[in-house]
């Protein structure tokens, strides 16, 4: 099966080369065959059992003239912790929630369907998004099992978003939806050699998503190019006065500047190396002094070492963030649905998963979920302080600071390092990333297929200062246009050194 753009696939809408029906049709049989038997993926958790009638009604529409937008008739695939108010459940990939049907959609659901968007599924995730364990197995979860890279079957897709991210990356859609607190979008994203995009909090609503921590979770794009994750993120963002945040500050439109995607955009832009974040593989480094040499073809001006000096010194402070926030934020949602749900705080979680631990902890435990449960309310000094702390060592302090420093309007470095092998006894052997200085800063953070590493893609991220979604995506685009770095999964089955 083709892959196709958003542009593209609209235009074989417009014309009538396809209908959306057919389109969903399509990747409803490649899903089986991908996903489900075959290299057997397992991205996908659940497949909407209404795909087909949406798909319908927007073949409709179309004919009668009315077109919502460019997600019209467009399949997507979303994450497993998002709300959906249908005949899908939301359940972080917990046996726990299995059985969980929230009344209604996320606000990013929401505004999904009113572009015409058709969500053809939900993707399985790392387990309650990687919050668990300190020994988990990315892309496991005990409702959806393990997803598997589609690149190299035995190598991890990171997570905690695996499923969008393998999803995207296979053809089984044509975009899909994730969410990070840190490194949830950017990891699976560059692991997988697609696009992800973690917006800056406040650009896209956290109502109907179940939480880490509100002051650095948010949901964001994963597409296999540039452009189609803008375009999503444009669809997916807006103010929800539900969530407050989305409404303090005025955003502007993303993709609705055609310069940001037009030849010599990046022309005379500073672009800062955080070469702090070099050293995870002696290769990727390699392709990170092409992808500068790259840069300054298109007209950039590369400032070498442009370091977040900070890197280092906020991980303490914002594992405590987390830890209360989880605690807090898990009670809230919980309570929300009164009744329906039998758990009402982390502590009921705790002991379904000890209860039920053969099933839901056959490989790794809940460290974290016991650890934040010690903590208390929100309003506690050490809270309190760590938030602040840790917001200014990585915002201020820290890409801020380097930014001004340089006076340079984005920073560069390598998403990670390529996949390491699965191991569901030991956990994940991470090999590295620099998604946390935005992350804990809540600033935005995009990383683009930079290339491959025996067959393993890695990613370029490029970050800069709140709401500069446009900065980074420029930035992005123009890399993406001149290398073309991303290539179609080969679905090996282990890799063979040459």
């Amino acid at each position: 099966m083709k892959e196709l753009t958003i542009e593209e696939a609209q235009q074989r809408l417009k014309t009538g080369k396809v209908s959306a029906k057919k389109l969903v049709k399509e990747f409803l049989r490649r899903i089986i065959t991908i996903d489900k038997t075959g290299p057997r993926l397992n991205a996908v958790i659940e497949l909407n059992p209404d795909a087909l009638q949406i798909a319908e009604q927007l073949d409709r529409e179309r004919k009668a003239g009315n077109v919502r937008g460019p997600l019209h008739g467009i399949p997507i695939m979303i994450k497993d912790n998002i709300n959906t108010a249908d005949r899908m459940m939301t359940t972080a990939g917990s046996l726990a929630l299995v059985g969980h049907y929230p009344e209604e959609d996320a606000f990013v659901v929401q505004q999904l369907r009113k572009a015409g968007a058709i969500i053809i599924g939900k993707t399985n995730l790392s387990e309650w998004a990687n919050f668990r364990s300190t020994r988990s197995t990315s892309g496991w979860s005990s409702r959806g099992g393990l997803t598997k890279n589609p690149y190299i079957l035995d190598r991890s897709a990171c997570g905690s978003s695996s499923g969008s991210a393998v999803a995207a990356a296979a053809n089984l859609c044509v975009a899909a939806v994730g969410t990070e607190t840190d490194g949830s979008i950017i990891c699976p994203a560059q692991t997988n050699g697609i696009v992800g995009i973690k917006p800056t909090l406040g650009l896209v609503s956290r109502t109907g998503i179940i939480p880490i921590a509100h002051s650095q979770d948010t949901a964001g794009p994963m597409a296999r190019t540039v452009k189609d994750a803008a375009i999503l993120l444009e669809v997916i963002s807006g103010s929800d006065e539900e969530d407050t945040i989305t409404t303090q500050q005025k955003k502007s439109a993303i993709i609705e500047n055609e310069q940001l995607f037009e030849e010599g955009a990046i022309e005379r832009m500073r672009i800062g190396v955080a070469r702090n974040f070099f050293g995870f593989n002696r290769r990727g480094d390699k392709l990170m002094e092409q992808a500068m040499k790259t840069l300054e073809q298109l007209g950039a001006e590369i400032i070498d070492e442009a370091n977040i000096e900070t890197t280092q010194d906020f991980r303490e402070e914002e594992y405590l963030v987390l830890l209360y926030e989880m605690k807090n934020d898990m009670k809230a949602y919980l309570e929300k649905y009164g009744e329906k749900l039998p758990y009402k705080t982390l502590k009921d979680l705790i002991d379904f998963n000890e209860r039920e631990k053969e099933r839901v902890m056959p490989y790794f435990g809940q460290e974290h979920f016991l650890a934040a449960e010690e903590k208390g309310s929100l309003e506690e000094e050490e809270y309190l302080k760590a938030l602040k702390k840790s917001k200014e060592l990585a915002g201020k302090k820290g890409i801020d600071a380097a930014l001004k420093k340089h006076r340079v309007e984005a920073l560069i470095a390598p998403s990670g390092g390529p996949a390491w092998t699965i191991d569901l006894l030991n956990g994940d052997k991470f090999s590295g990333g620099s998604s946390s200085p935005a992350a804990v800063a809540s600033y935005p953070n995009i990383t683009v297929p930079m290339g491959e590493i025996f067959d393993l893609p890695v990613g370029l991220s490029i970050m800069s200062s709140a709401y500069k979604e446009e900065t980074i995506i420029k930035i992005a685009y123009a890399f993406e246009q001149a290398t073309k770095a991303r290539k179609k999964p080969s679905y090996k089955k282990t890799l063979v050194l040459r």
